[in-house]
């Protein structure tokens, strides 16, 4: 009876875990889809990039940031130095004497560029590649911050390691080929890991000697690949193992620093390694997790937690050790007095008993959750490492229509339309009519506009009316923006919406519900409106607003300037009517932020029409609802104003 019970209650946190933390199995593999996708179309000759991590394996959860690593082609490692050498490459020789296991000091063997000695440092007559210069070279303004292998942005949610590469399998990882006998991992995934070889990040071990001179031996492409090869409920253990350390253990404050995911994956890899497959069912989810977590303790009590690929390589060493292991010990010991419930204590997991009594619901809107959650993930918007010049862009359309598979084909289309969306190579706007190549260049111009129309229903549409307004074609874009318009429903979802039964009613009728999440978007989603540094900015905000607009409002201020321009009266304060309604509404706007810029816009509207009372009014809201200056152009216009 007690083992009936425990299995009920692992489904219905599987389930619980699908449609709240998670996502469905679907979801996952679009999710990782997309991923690959966006990652190939950003690699170029020079770089390859990877989405690793947790995001990278499909994975999104509460306080997860973006590791990216970019692999540099220029320059190769390789243990034996008896090969031939690519003369166009720089090469480095891996040299294991003196460090610890996983690490590796990196010495110049073969040079086509006397400018790496700059970046080496000389001992004995031999140049070994440094880790922090290397790091250096690649901090910017935007990645100013080093953290251990990587540089990262201002707010920590960017983590960007560039690494470099060994095509072929290590030594000091070749007992990993042979070493399972069981049914986890396949034969196939270890050939394809063993395949990729290994990378190498910038950072060495903590208070070493040489710690300037050392590189990581880093497998994230090999781990990433074995949690593709997880099945679902092994990856929700994970998921369950991530939420135990970041709601859990950690939340003591003398906990929160002793462990880390990676610890919990590793732990979780041998754990699949011993246990076989057919163990790996939800309703064995309980069973997998409480042996992850007595693993855990058992790990922590012998100070002892092998690396998977390389077993002598303890990742606990220096780490876990005196009073840090003992208050940790004791953390983990009352936890497991908790039994499996200790997973309760996260408020993630708080109503699973709600969701269990109501399981109709939860598989009906299942499908609908996996849209919730793509539309609010970060998967679509990661591609600030790509920019697609014109030069390249007809081999990247090449490669969409050559490609087999329909889904990864949708896939690449919405990518390339979201990357043309934000592209920042624009003609230059003034009159065209005189030149026959500069028309030429224009048509070809138009045509990338269009295919900017492809990641939503509206956003490209709105840029393609704000290249005719730049250009004083202002009857051209209010026929661009009516359409728009059109399209501006209210079933029509948005990102960080709140879904409601009509909306998971809408996903799940059959028309919609047998599309894929990328002609779900092309249909229903209304995408916000991004403004950076684009010469499609209207003057009226350019080096005042670089936020991201609702597009509903954008369409009604951009209907408004027209009629400005064309000193249409009534019309002009018809569009502004419309504005302040769909503020005053809140009609496709999800955020306090997002209504922040809209205030920020109905005040820009206001002084244009010399209403100061009125644009001071609507600075000060959009103030109120983000106080941030930094961020927010309306301190500037009240402070003119005063």
């Amino acid at each position: 009876m007690a083992e009936s019970t425990t299995q009920n209650t692992s489904i219905a946190l599987y389930h619980y875990l699908c449609q709240n933390v998670v996502g469905s199995e679907e979801h996952v593999k679009t999710f990782r889809m997309m991923n690959n996708v966006r990652d190939h179309f950003q690699s170029n000759k020079k770089w390859s990039f990877i989405t690793s991590g947790s995001f990278g394996e499909g994975l999104e959860m509460r306080g997860s940031d973006i590791d990216i690593m970019a692999v540099l082609k220029h320059i190769e490692v390789c243990e034996d130095t008896h090969m031939d050498f690519n003369a166009d490459k720089i090469h480095f020789a891996m040299e294991l004497d003196d460090t610890q296991p996983g690490f590796t000091k990196l010495r110049l063997v073969n040079r086509n560029c006397p400018s790496i000695l700059a970046d080496c440092k000389n001992i004995a007559s031999d140049y070994y590649f440094s880790n922090l210069s290397f790091k250096q070279r690649f901090s910017t303004d935007t990645f100013s911050t080093v953290h251990g292998p990587c540089v990262s942005d201002e707010d920590g949610f960017f983590d960007y390691a560039n690494c470099l590469h060994c095509k072929f399998w290590i030594k000091p990882a070749i007992h990993w080929v042979t070493r399972s006998n069981n049914s986890w991992p396949r034969c196939d995934v270890k050939q394809s890991i063993v395949k990729h070889g290994v990378l190498f990040v910038p950072v060495g071990v903590k208070g070493s000697t040489q710690e300037e001179l050392e590189w990581r031996i880093s497998f994230s492409v090999g781990e990433k690949l074995l949690m593709y090869s997880f099945t679902h409920t092994q990856l929700l253990c994970y998921a369950l193992m991530k939420i135990l350390l970041k709601d859990v253990i950690a939340l003591d404050i003398d906990c929160k620093e002793l462990l880390c995911s990676y610890f919990m994956k590793t732990i979780l890899f041998w754990i699949c390694e011993e246990l076989p497959l057919s163990k790996w069912k939800p309703e064995n989810l309980i069973f997998c997790y409480m042996r992850c977590f007595r693993r855990l303790i058992y790990c922590v009590e012998y100070k002892v937690c092998p690396h998977y690929f390389i077993p002598e390589n303890n990742l606990f060493e220096n780490k876990i050790q005196g009073q840090a292991q003992e208050t940790l010990l004791n953390k983990l010991y009352i936890l497991k007095s908790y039994g499996w419930q200790c997973i309760l204590l996260s408020d993630q997991i708080s109503n699973l008993n709600v969701l269990a009594s109501d399981k109709s619901k939860e598989t009906r809107y299942l499908d609908a959750m996996s849209v919730k959650r793509l539309l609010d993930s970060q998967t679509l918007s990661c591609d600030i490492f790509l920019n697609i010049v014109h030069s390249v862009l007809e081999k990247v359309i090449y490669k969409v229509l050559s490609t087999k598979s329909s889904k990864i084909k949708y896939l690449s289309t919405y990518y390339l339309s979201k990357f043309c969306f934000k592209s920042e190579r624009f003609l230059q706007l003034e009159d065209m009519s005189c030149n026959k190549s500069i028309y030429k260049e224009y048509n070809s111009y138009i045509s990338t506009l269009l295919l900017k129309t492809r990641h939503d229903a509206v956003s490209g549409w709105l840029m393609l009316a704000s290249f005719f307004y730049k250009r004083k074609q202002y009857k051209t874009a209010l026929h661009i923006i009516q359409y728009s318009l059109l399209k501006c429903t209210p079933e029509k979802l948005h990102p960080f919406m709140q879904f409601s039964d009509i909306h998971c009613e809408l996903v799940n009728v059959p028309v919609f519900s047998e599309m894929t999440y990328v002609q779900l978007c092309k249909y229903l989603l209304l995408d916000l409106v991004i403004f950076k540094i684009c010469k499609l900015q209207p003057d009226e905000l350019q080096k005042e607003i670089y936020e991201l607009i609702p597009p509903i409002v954008y369409s009604h201020f951009l209907r408004f300037l027209c009629h400005y321009h064309l000193k249409n009266s009534r019309q002009c304060w018809d569009s502004l009517r419309d504005l302040q309604l769909t503020i005053d509404e809140n009609y496709f706007i999800a955020t306090p932020i997002f209504k922040a810029t809209s205030f920020y816009i109905l005040g820009r509207s206001f002084q244009l029409l010399g209403d100061i009372e009125s644009a001071s009014q609507a600075f000060l809201q959009s103030i109120e609802l983000n106080p941030y200056k930094r961020y927010n152009s309306s301190f500037r216009k009240v402070s003119l104003i005063s």
